[in-house]
């Protein structure tokens, strides 16, 4: 069986438990290197003992997270349309499909970039940064928005590339991003002496690098689908496709980002130090993050292939393995946290401050784990149907009129911790409905 068979294989008849884990161990475990992406800034800031420039990097993070639902909409969006269109064996849609994807993404980032430096200090403001992260959150975000091509393009060409089974492939971005980023982060903050301005960059070049990684794939034409200017012209349907799934993902990244923003003003109440602390501590259980998003992931094109393929019997199969298979190694991963939070949180700070706050956010924070893989397939597997409304909903219904109430009441009856508990119950809720909604809908489609 060569390379192109097997990819299609496993999305089309691989065994369900077999196919989640074979897609998605590997984007775990590029992701456990992303962990490292996230982590690693931290650290380094961390070991100049200044607490307001590693609360200025999570108070920075949003914007990150903002660029990523830019790409998320057309990396979301063609990838969709593509596992669809292998799904219906037409291979010159999926080509066309990835082609526009490409000059999409290009064309995105110099947008971002362009509005995001106009209002940079509206930005930094809504943010939360005060008098002593302002500076830094500035400095920070000023060469991030720059950057936005590099970070777009990581991220969007490694969507690509699992959307025809290429998942291997795609986590080569990932990892070489990282390496580079390791690499480059002390030479900038001590060597150069650029403090939270040379994270920032080592950042920007390690995905520039990741960047370029998962480009060779398609130069040297490893992969199933092509590029080509032949395609560049874009169709209204193709566009319409990327949009109708592409822009929903895209809302939902901003709605969490929103959620973030939100939460970050109601930590500041409780000082600098509690932001700082809650950022590691939320960094630290990014390590469970990626899993659930790894395992996600890489169902979607099975989900997306199977849909395309009017296969419902397999989706109903491939959508309970998941569901297992996420949330019993989550709920390994919470007991860990549990047990050393302490230490963790420990490795990027030594202000006991800070460590007691993180450990308590991390105790709390972890409950989450056992029920947000779940929600995250479930959105997953509707923008692979091509069902955005669905996923848009659950994210519509999960930030806005269950977090953010919850939040509001919880930290005005119980502060600090009321307001770290709020998410727990958020995800408790939703995983319950989520899982419900995705049967259903399978189910109708199937008669």
């Amino acid at each position: 069986m060569n390379k192109e068979d097997k990819r299609i294989f496993t999305l089309s008849e691989e065994k369900p438990v077999k196919a989640v884990v074979k897609m998605g161990v590997p984007l775990i475990a590029g992701m456990f290197i992303m962990v490292l992406y996230n982590l690693v800034d931290t650290y380094f800031i961390g070991l100049m003992h200044d607490d307001y420039q590693l609360a200025a990097v999570n108070l920075a993070y949003p914007v990150m997270m903002i660029t990523i639902a830019v790409s998320n909409m057309i990396g979301t969006g063609s990838s969709s349309l593509i596992a669809r269109s292998l799904g219906a064996d037409d291979r010159q849609k999926a080509d066309h499909t990835l082609t526009i994807g490409f000059m999409l993404t290009v064309i995105n980032s110099m947008i971002v970039a362009a509005v995001g430096l106009i209002f940079l200090q509206s930005i930094v403001q809504g943010l939360g940064a005060k008098d002593n992260t302002t500076i830094y959150t500035e400095q920070y975000v000023r060469i991030i928005l720059l950057g936005s091509l590099f970070t777009m393009g990581n991220y969007t060409f490694g969507q690509f590339l699992r959307s025809e089974g290429s998942v291997k492939y795609s986590i080569v971005g990932m990892i070489v991003g990282t390496i580079v980023n390791i690499i480059l982060d002390p030479i900038f903050i001590f060597t150069l002496n650029l403090q939270i301005q040379g994270a920032a960059i080592a950042t920007i070049i390690g995905n520039g690098c990741g960047m370029a990684a998962a480009l060779m794939f398609y130069i040297k034409e490893k992969t199933l689908l092509k590029p080509a200017l032949k395609y560049i012209k874009p169709t209204a349907e193709i566009l319409k496709e990327i949009f109708w799934v592409g822009v929903p993902a895209s809302l939902e990244t901003l709605l969490t980002s929103a959620a973030y923003i939100v939460n970050n003003n109601f930590a500041v109440g409780y000082g600098e130090l509690t932001v700082a602390a809650m950022g590691i501590a939320q960094k630290v259980l990014s390590l469970g993050s990626y899993i659930y998003q790894g395992f996600a992931a890489g169902t979607q094109p099975i989900m997306g292939y199977n849909y395309g393929a009017k296969n419902y019997e397999k989706m109903m199969k491939v959508m309970k393995s998941g569901v297992i298979v996420v949330s019993g190694t989550e709920l390994v991963l919470m007991g860990l946290y549990g047990i050393f939070a302490p230490i963790l949180i420990g490795i990027f700070t030594e202000s006991a401050e800070v460590i007691s706050i993180g450990t308590m956010v991390l105790r709390t924070l972890m409950f989450i784990l056992p029920f947000v893989g779940a929600i995250s397939m479930c959105r997953m597997s509707f923008q692979a149907m091509g069902k955005p409304q669905y996923a848009f909903g659950i994210t519509l219904v999960r930030q806005l009129i269950l977090y953010v109430p919850l939040l509001l009441i919880l930290n005005y009856i119980f502060g600090l911790g009321g307001m770290l508990w709020a998410q727990p119950v958020t995800e408790m809720i939703m995983m319950v409905s989520s899982i419900l909604l995705l049967y259903g809908v399978i189910r109708r489609e199937s008669r």
